[in-house]
């Protein structure tokens, strides 16, 4: 049975360019007044549909919007990757990009079409939220409201969570960022430990002109490295190379580094300036003056927060300590170079719950979790 009013909702599927203005607009009409939401760039909304986006490739997707009254009041997705059954879960349907009016039939409406959807697509368990891939922006922020999130983190009101949870969807996992400062205070522990690592350990700074040749390189490590990660699904080269190439203009001197472990390619960490700190005031709007303010803003150095959206270590030295000497080797390369453009809060994320080895290195130097996200699932009606 239908909640209370769903039967005065209607949710129709995005086909128009007006239709997909009014998708992309939505978020902005329903958080707008919170301090703490950061509006993205619309050319970044636009191209995460566009068909020939590298996502694509291996999935499908369709968006819908939630009607009253001839007003959008909420929208969702629902997306089917193959990659993700390739990687045994073939079971499992996504929804993302969630946002709603405070209303508890709008939200039953939306994820009522999308699991509907999913279950056509021979789906049996609804999760996420994913926008559109667990390689993307993903889950739903439940703790950390008095914070703005960093760039490719999620924001919502506190109320969304409470919706889910009344429609009966349950905790998959918990993500979480961490937060500090870059000119922490080396433990001596560390500072030993790299010592004894001696000649064996090298980092080598990657410069912005030569991303392009290491991406191979640090995709064959990133999938290695989380390959045992709860949902994991691979980077394919052609998403590894559109990450690259929207990553190319924040990407500034000292920011990236591969470590090599007896001459053998050991991690990689990729630290960026927070964009969403960079777009403040343009209104999501690169024409037909907030691109060249974003470029300027970009060369003047002029951002305070940082985010680590990218690393990983090779998964042979999980769980050692040469493994934690290439993790402390990679934060020590960064830090100097945020130091030095004036960066004051650093965001490593996202990290799960259950990695204390990760958490544990990110505690001992000073880093506190800022936010915590979650992944929901709820099984779909046979």
């Amino acid at each position: 049975m239908p909640g209370r009013n769903t039967l005065s909702i209607r949710v129709a599927a995005v086909r128009t360019r007006q239709q997909w203005a009014i998708f992309h607009q939505l978020p902005a009409s329903i958080q707008s007044e919170s301090q703490f939401w950061r509006r993205p760039l619309r050319l970044q909304l636009r191209q995460m549909w566009a068909p020939r986006h590298p996502f694509f490739e291996h999935a499908c997707a369709c968006a819908w919007l939630a009607w009253r009254d001839g007003q959008a009041v909420g929208r969702i997705s629902a997306q089917v990757d193959g990659l993700h059954a390739a990687a045994g879960f073939d079971d499992i349907g996504q929804f993302g990009q969630l946002e709603s009016v405070d209303d508890a039939a709008v939200f039953e409406a939306l994820l009522q079409t999308a699991g509907d959807w999913l279950t056509t697509k021979g789906k049996t368990v609804l999760q996420g939220p994913f926008d559109l891939s667990i390689n993307q922006q993903c889950g739903l922020l439940v703790d950390g409201y008095s914070v703005p999130s960093m760039m490719m983190m999620p924001y919502n009101p506190p109320f969304y969570s409470k919706r889910l949870e009344q429609l009966g969807f349950e905790s998959a996992v918990e993500l979480l960022a961490y937060r500090g400062t870059p000119d922490y205070q080396t433990p001596t522990t560390v500072s030993r430990l790299l010592k004894r690592m001696g000649k064996r350990l090298r980092i080598e700074t990657v410069k912005r002109a030569d991303l392009s040749a290491q991406a191979d390189r640090m995709r064959e490590i990133f999938n290695d490295a989380w390959s045992q990660n709860w949902g994991f699904v691979p980077l394919t080269e052609s998403e590894f190379k559109h990450m690259v190439s929207e990553m190319k203009m924040l990407v500034r001197p000292g920011y990236v580094h591969l470590a090599w472990l007896d001459e053998q390619p050991a991690g990689f960490i990729v630290a960026l300036p927070d964009l969403n700190e960079l777009t403040a005031g343009l209104d999501g709007r690169l024409l037909p003056f907030g691109g060249l303010r974003l470029l300027w803003r970009i060369w003047r150095k002029r951002n305070r927060g940082a985010r680590i959206p990218l690393m990983g270590i090779v998964r042979r030295h999980h769980q050692s300590l040469a493994g934690a000497a290439v993790s402390y080797a990679l934060f020590e390369a960064a830090r100097g170079p945020l130091i030095a453009d004036g960066v004051e809060l650093c965001e490593q994320s996202w990290i799960l719950e259950q990695n204390q080895g990760m958490r544990a290195m990110l505690e001992s130097i000073g880093m506190q979790v800022a936010q915590r996200f979650r992944i929901y699932q709820k099984p779909l009606p046979a």
